[in-house]
């Protein structure tokens, strides 16, 4: 079955699946469920779903159906929020589609308030969200070729297609965390929740693991430094000669801003790269740097406009090619400190706080963070493909073989993995899976705090919901005015 764009709304749904999910929670007695599934979501089952025949039953029409602020709920996006619930479980029914409608209704309210608050992202967060989902898409389906064949698009496009959705994701997630950023969760909160959960809502476990890792970058040779620099050079030259940077960024940036003339937006000091930063808040409004060199590798950096606090720049990015020699000799590096840890010569925990190179790792150890969870713990099918078969076959305590692979930067690294525990499924308790409870009710916690701040914004919003939906029986008081 082709993609048609009605899978790719399918998709962009599925981006921000947990954030969507956040408003029913109290609703749904299998919300853990639920969001494991989402977790798990992968191309492989939107090409199973027979999509097409459910939107054409649906009958959709694209109609502005509510009006939050300034803020407009289409038809179509009802309909698609509905159908994805359908085809993760939940039983078809009015109420189900007036509780999809009071979560479009609540996200629109958050992002109307924090464009009145001010609160946004940056071009450079928005484009390294995108970028990993776009890993996770390529990695599911085997490759880029497979993903563009089936979309009938570039990849580039396919972003583009989805850079609204994810913008409007991102900043509904940080308006909750403005409005939810003082909420403390004690250990008596905790079992408190836990005592009153009925059984059939206790979370099921999966298997679980936890890895260190020790993480090396190859070094680039000198004439590959050189080589970059120079081509930077050459081009600086045509730009001051008069040619355009922007279409000099389309045909020569590696950074997936080349497509946007080399454009990354409006930016803080702290949305940027250090070294990137210090010169770019430097320039005058029109000029060009020199070369520098940051932690993704050598840029030409133009200003096109600045503020006190931020800068609107585009950049060229080039990276030094890794040698075939570069590749052996970090591979023989992380050889040799595994020989050390297999002869109880060193720790691996040590090891890594000395010679691993991931400065988010390697102060505790190696120990890698799950950032969905905020624990260690990962299911298996949340690494990418590479990584979950490396591990599926690691026993506990044992080291893989070093490993190529590809940061969140896009640079080349080479790494091992230690797989330090692996749990049983269960029934989720307290002892295990104190921090999973946690995280339950803070939750809770934050979407009672959520919906109190939303009943009060409602009387100094603007509301508008089409007639056939005000006899939705809403969570929340005052949609219907």
């Amino acid at each position: 079955m082709p993609l048609t764009g009605d899978i790719l709304i399918f998709i962009k749904m599925s981006l921000g699946s947990l954030s969507f999910l956040r408003f029913f929670q109290p609703h749904f007695k299998n919300y853990l469920r639920m969001k494991h599934i989402i977790l798990k979501f992968s191309i492989f089952l939107l090409l199973l779903i027979p999509f097409n025949e459910i939107l054409a039953q649906a009958k959709i029409l694209d109609q502005v159906i509510a009006v939050v602020g300034d803020k407009k709920v289409s038809q179509s996006e009802l309909e698609n929020q509905y159908y994805q619930m359908i085809a993760q479980g939940a039983s078809p029914s009015n109420e189900l589609r007036c509780e999809v409608l009071e979560s479009l209704l609540s996200q629109k309210l958050l992002v109307n308030q924090a464009e009145i608050d001010s609160v946004e992202v940056t071009e450079p967060q928005i484009e390294m969200q995108l970028d990993q989902r776009m890993r996770y898409f390529v990695d599911q389906i085997g490759s880029e070729e497979k993903l563009i064949e089936y979309f009938n698009k570039s990849i580039l496009e396919i972003k583009e297609d989805l850079r609204t959705s994810i913008k409007e994701q991102m900043v509904t997630e940080k308006m909750r965390s403005e409005i939810t950023g003082n909420i403390k969760v004690t250990p008596s909160d905790v079992k408190n929740f836990y005592k009153n959960l009925p059984k059939d809502s206790i979370p099921y476990i999966n298997a679980e693991v936890e890895v260190s890792q020790i993480l090396v970058y190859p070094t680039s040779t000198e004439e590959a430094v050189f080589e970059v620099k120079e081509r930077l050079l050459g081009l600086r030259e045509r730009i001051v000669n008069g040619e355009n940077f922007g279409t000099l960024a389309v045909l020569y940036s590696e950074g997936p801003s080349a497509p946007r003339q080399g454009d990354i937006g409006w930016a803080n000091k702290a949305d940027l790269d250090p070294e990137y930063a210090k010169v770019a808040f430097g320039l005058k409004k029109g000029q060009v740097s020199k070369i520098v060199e940051s932690s993704f590798g050598f840029h030409l950096i133009e200003l096109i406009d600045r503020t006190d606090e931020r800068v609107h720049t585009r950049h060229i990015l080039m990276k030094p090619k890794i040698s075939a020699e570069a590749k052996v000799k970090a591979t023989a590096s992380l050889d040799s400190i595994v020989r050390y840890i297999r002869l109880d010569s060193l720790t691996f925990e040590k090891a890594a706080m000395l010679f691993s190179q991931d400065e988010n790792t390697r102060i505790n150890g190696g120990r890698v963070v799950n950032p969905y969870s905020g624990n260690q713990r990962f299911e298996l099918d949340q690494f990418e493909t590479k990584e979950y078969l490396i591990i599926q076959n690691l026993k506990v305590g044992e080291i893989s073989e070093p490993y190529e692979y590809t940061d969140e930067k896009g640079k080349t690294v080479f790494k091992v993995i230690k797989l330090t525990n692996r749990t049983e499924p269960h029934v989720a308790n307290l002892q295990d899976d104190f921090n999973l409870l946690k995280s339950m009710t803070r939750n809770i916690k934050q979407t009672e705090v959520v919906n109190t701040w939303i009943q009060d914004k409602l009387n100094s919003t603007y509301v508008r919901i089409n007639p056939e939906y005000r006899n939705c029986s809403f969570k929340i008081p005052g949609w219907v005015k």
